[in-house]
């Protein structure tokens, strides 16, 4: 995170306000104010005289029996007569007729008649001043009771819900609704820099001048320079965005105000327009600082591709931000840093020069890249002293910093739960295959299925050991992982950036190894292919249809229709192409496919004997390493001088 500087006042700019303190609540707010503590107490010391005002709390409850002797000995001073209940006043506090009872100056009793002329009679005869009030309640007090109390009650009530009830952002309903939920971070916050993110050495010299401009801004304004008002950071999911824009505040020690792209968008028209412009008001306020938008395109996608037209909330919010984009003046320190996994989506209008300017990509790392990452994240990890990070980051080409970062700490897990003080080289191995096969299940097959998937695994892992173009065996299992019966792992030797059709026809003959291995065995295939077939059907279409491998179709690319996020991706726009032509694309798929069936199979019977020494290993020991297939069908296929296969296309 951040470090924001200090707030003292910078010259030429005005003094910045303090930013509010929490006491105890979430968003800074007392939980009890003022207000409400008065309202408690006012409601206490009302429902106390209320009660202490009703007759039947006034001095001793006394039985009737008790208190017609006390007329008859003429101990009563007056009474009062309220209906059922009867208060009065001793002229000498009697003694209670239960023992251990003190009994108070006044009482009142329960009357057994309403009307009792009987005891009228009696008072009177010995003196006793008596008086009636009235039961029936009146007008005014009906009217407070009934209606005015409950009215005010509820619209407390329901004013008190919306003042305190959050939205998803949380903001109140009423007051604070229309803020910004941009959060900010302290400088009391842990300081992120350049030199805790790993790797990404061009995305961080993309944004070294950013950091500069924020430190020392006279030094561009004096020349006429124009800093980018926003720097967009594309790139997968995991990579690192979120902490790069922490960084690039951090590097140039100014406040960090936080905010995710959905947290505008509410079920009320204008709502995010309005928390837009309280953003940007408060970051300028703060100039210079860094505002930093996540996953953008939940805001900032194309506009007019929806049903009914560009006038929903999405789009007004969308409008607000390009118009607040724009309203920056030279002098004012701000940049705007976000970031998205979907920059093909975003609106051209956000792209252009003068808002989001220079566009950063943050790709997954190399190798030497993995192996910084993974550095970092081992810093507080213990490791045995035969770990070598520099071959744990050969074996996970491909993954992101959040894989990595996921990758150490289940392989930790994995040692805590051994009862290990250090992390292994064998911990590392589980969690790989954890996260890239998924956790072990508990299906037990019988020996048919457990047969029939051993060949399946053999068959895959013998043609991508024979197969110079596939990239080498790690590890073949016939233990249910995941959602698969089995699995056979591949590990690239290296980073690649572009891949051949030789390679790619290759690859399509050891997709379809599993299930050439089970007809070549049983005379019959098994529904275990049909994610097999999945991958290696989408492969071909986009060798035929959109790469271009196909001598039938051309150097031409086709799509089934035109993507747009509003609609979903395949049901805008019918294909541009004839049906005739989408035939010619089927028929080349099918083409593609049977004829690394063809290579699949033949492969396999050429080689009968170590696919049958392959599948009895796997029923034996279940899992089989790159050392024991070897030592089962020899060395693999030499990958570093192959010369490819002839291209089925020829």
């Amino acid at each position: 995170m951040a470090n924001p500087s200090s707030d003292e006042p910078k010259p030429n700019r005005p003094p910045r306000k303090p930013a509010p303190k929490g006491d105890g609540s979430e968003d800074g707010r007392p939980i009890f104010s003022g207000s409400w503590l008065l309202l408690f107490i006012a409601v206490v010391i009302i429902t106390l005289f209320m009660w202490r005002q009703s007759p039947a709390n006034t001095g001793s409850r006394v039985d009737y029996t008790f208190f017609w002797k006390q007329v008859e000995a003429g101990n009563v001073d007056r009474v009062a007569w309220y209906g059922e209940i009867l208060t009065g006043k001793w002229k000498k506090i009697p003694v209670s007729a239960d023992k251990g009872v003190e009994l108070k100056e006044e009482f009142n009793t329960v009357l057994p008649i309403r009307d009792d002329a009987t005891l009228k009679q009696l008072m009177i005869d010995k003196g006793v001043r008596f008086k009636g009030e009235p039961q029936e309640v009146g007008l005014g007090t009906v009217f407070f009771l009934w209606v005015l109390a409950p009215s005010v009650l509820l619209i407390l009530f329901l004013w008190y819900m919306m003042k305190r009830s959050s939205d998803p952002v949380g903001s109140g309903m009423i007051g604070n609704f229309i803020r910004s939920p941009a959060k900010r971070f302290r400088p009391s916050d842990h300081q992120t820099t350049f030199d805790d993110v790993a790797a990404m050495e061009q995305a961080k010299q993309e944004l070294q001048e950013v950091v500069e401009f924020l430190k020392t801004p006279a030094k561009f304004q004096r020349l006429g320079a124009q800093i980018p008002k926003g720097v967009l950071l594309m790139g997968p999911p995991g990579t690192g965005k979120t902490l790069l824009a922490r960084a690039t505040a951090g590097e140039a020690g100014v406040p960090f105000f936080s905010i995710n792209g959905s947290e505008f968008i509410q079920m009320f028209v204008g709502v995010g327009a309005s928390r837009v412009r309280d953003m940007f008001r408060t970051a300028k306020e703060n100039s210079p600082c860094i505002l930093f938008i996540d996953e953008i395109d939940a805001v900032g996608r194309i506009r007019g591709a929806g049903l009914g037209g560009g006038h929903d909330e999405r789009e007004q919010t969308l409008n607000q931000i390009l118009s607040e984009m724009d309203g920056f003046q030279q002098t004012e320190a701000v940049i705007v840093v976000a970031a998205t996994n979907r920059p093909d989506v975003l609106d051209p209008a956000l792209l252009r020069p003068g808002r989001f300017d220079r566009h950063v990509t943050v790709d997954r790392p190399n190798k030497t890249g993995r192996e910084a990452i993974l550095k970092v994240h081992c810093r507080k990890v213990p490791l045995a002293d035969n770990v070598n990070l520099a071959d744990v980051a050969s074996g996970t080409i491909g993954f992101s910093g959040a894989e990595l970062k996921n990758l150490v700490n289940e392989a930790a897990l994995n040692a805590a739960r051994m009862g290990r003080d250090a992390v292994t080289p064998a911990d590392f191995d589980d969690a790989r295959d954890k996260v890239l096969m998924g956790p072990e299940r508990e299906d037990v097959l019988n020996e048919k299925e457990k047969e029939m998937t051993a060949y399946h695994e053999a068959g895959h892992a013998l043609l991508a050991w024979l197969l110079s173009d596939v990239d080498s065996v790690h590890k073949v299992t016939i233990i249910p992982r995941g959602r698969a019966l089995g699995v056979t792992q591949l590990l690239p030797a290296e980073d690649r950036y572009n891949i051949g059709e030789h390679r790619l026809h290759s690859q399509l003959a050891f997709m379809l190894g599993g299930r050439a291995a089970e007809k070549l065995v049983f005379n019959e295939y098994s529904a275990g292919a049909s994610d097999d077939l999945k991958r290696a059907t989408q492969l071909a279409r986009s060798m035929v249809a959109k790469w271009g491998m196909s001598e039938l179709i051309g150097p031409v690319a086709f799509r089934d229709s035109e993507e747009h996020p509003f609609l979903g991706k395949e049901i805008h726009e019918a294909r541009q192409h004839s049906e005739e032509t989408a035939r010619q694309i089927d028929v080349e798929i099918q083409r593609f496919l049977r004829e690394a069936d063809v290579k699949a199979t033949e492969t396999l019977q050429a080689h009968r004997d170590k696919l049958d020494g392959l599948t009895k290993a796997l029923i034996e020991k279940e899992s089989l390493g790159e050392d024991e297939i070897r030592a089962i069908i020899g060395n693999q296929a030499d990958r570093s001088a192959s010369v490819p296969d002839k291209s089925p296309d020829a």
